[in-house]
């Protein structure tokens, strides 16, 4: 038995997603050879760092690229627009992918080994990456994979409910990159001082993004009001390339460049793609989250805390799964009345917000003192048919912060 897990993206967002279950697999099951596969150096470099010594030992490290040159010279002539590269290493390696039973992956994209390659026999699992509400999450794509690990029930009805999964074709495995949480917070030391802090966090896609329209007005906000402290960590695809596409809904925009007035602002903290982005460092140290669509606002609730969301669209959003998460604090159309959102956010907290939090979270994590990567693993295993040890006792579910 070879089991693939596949990390195939620009950027490292989607590691801590499936490779803690490439770790628990490897720790438990017997008879079967673990594959990590990568397709750029940033990626080793997080498969590794994230590995914990086993990477070489109980599990295989391999890096993919473009093989042919018809491949190398159409990826350097469209990389600044479109992930070329990110579809033609399925092409290139074909004789890896045929080398496997099954293929862990945390996104869609790979189903193109099935639908236009021909691997029909190759069993393909689908973690997912977040646990967010957006539409596109839950196209007819989902119900492709052979399995599916899910984080909680909301997730796993949507999937059954939209898109036709089979149920027994879902596990709920809660979120094994809840697992990598340090013991103790690291903080930046322009965090440090006593001023209130928020996390500003829009996506990437442009149809749904605050970011493009309204995302500078909130950066002015901040640089006028420097009693609070900002954290500027978009989604970190927002500023990869000099464009942005989405495929869900065409459209090409462009993220544009961070002027000088927002980068000397003492108050404003900006990373617009590394390591600390991924890693839940921020999520887990703002005071207040503001935001659009993008799923890491429930990494934020694992703490429920105040959050506040720009609705510069005009989105007809309530009763709308898809903005599900927008229950969760106040939501504005105009920058303008930021500082008032920010004041409801804070005063109704514990009496309005923090319960409907509380239950969106809950919905969506099924977590438990056991190791949401070891749940995972054992699913992956029972699916492989092999033998895994017997499951832990029920444990309740993790308190909220």
């Amino acid at each position: 038995m070879r089991i693939g897990f596949l990390f195939n993206h620009d950027q490292v967002h989607q590691v801590a997603h499936s490779l803690p279950i490439a770790l628990a697999l490897a720790h438990g099951a017997q008879g079967v050879e673990i594959v990590v596969a990568t397709t750029n150096r940033r990626l080793t470099a997080e498969v590794i760092r994230l590995g914990g010594g086993l990477i070489g030992q109980g599990l295989t490290l391999v890096e993919l690229g473009l093989t042919r040159r018809s491949s190398k010279l159409l990826a350097a002539a469209t990389e600044a627009v479109l992930p070329a590269s990110k579809l033609l290493v399925y092409s290139d390696n074909l004789d890896f992918f045929r080398s496997l039973d099954i293929l862990v992956v945390a996104e869609k994209t790979s189903l193109i080994l099935k639908s236009r390659y021909g691997l029909g026999d190759l069993k393909i699992v689908h973690t997912r990456h977040g646990a967010g509400d957006r539409a596109i999450g839950f196209d007819k794509a989902s119900a492709g994979f052979d399995h599916v690990l899910v984080s909680g029930r909301k997730i796993r009805d949507r999937l059954i409910g939209e898109t036709g999964v089979d149920p027994g074709k879902i596990s709920i495995v809660g979120y094994p990159k809840f697992d990598l949480l340090p013991a103790h917070k690291t903080t930046h030391p322009l965090l440090d001082d006593g001023r209130p802090v928020t996390l500003y966090n829009p996506h990437v896609s442009p149809h749904l993004s605050s970011w493009y329209e309204a995302g500078r007005q909130v950066l002015d906000w901040f640089v006028e009001h420097d009693d609070h402290n900002l954290i500027f960590a978009p989604h970190v695809m927002l500023f990869e390339r000099p464009f942005v596409a989405t495929i869900d809904k065409l459209r090409l925009d462009r993220a544009g460049r961070i002027e000088e007035r927002y980068l000397r602002a003492p108050n404003i903290h900006i990373d617009l793609g590394s390591r600390a982005s991924t890693t839940m460092a921020y999520t887990q140290r703002a005071d207040l989250y503001l935001g659009d669509v993008s799923s890491q606002v429930y990494e934020f609730l694992l703490k429920p805390r105040p959050c506040v969301f720009l609705n510069n669209h005009r989105f007809a959003w309530a009763g709308d799964p898809n903005f599900g998460h927008w229950r969760s604090g106040p939501v504005i159309e105009d920058v303008a009345d930021l500082g008032a959102a920010m004041n409801q956010a804070r005063q109704n907290h514990e009496i309005v917000w923090r319960p409907i939090q509380e239950a969106l979270f809950d919905e969506s994590f099924d977590l438990t003192q056991e190791p949401s990567a070891d749940r995972a693993a054992r699913a992956v295993a029972q699916f492989a048919g092999l033998a895994w040890p017997a499951p832990l006792n029920d444990l309740p579910s993790l308190a909220h912060g």
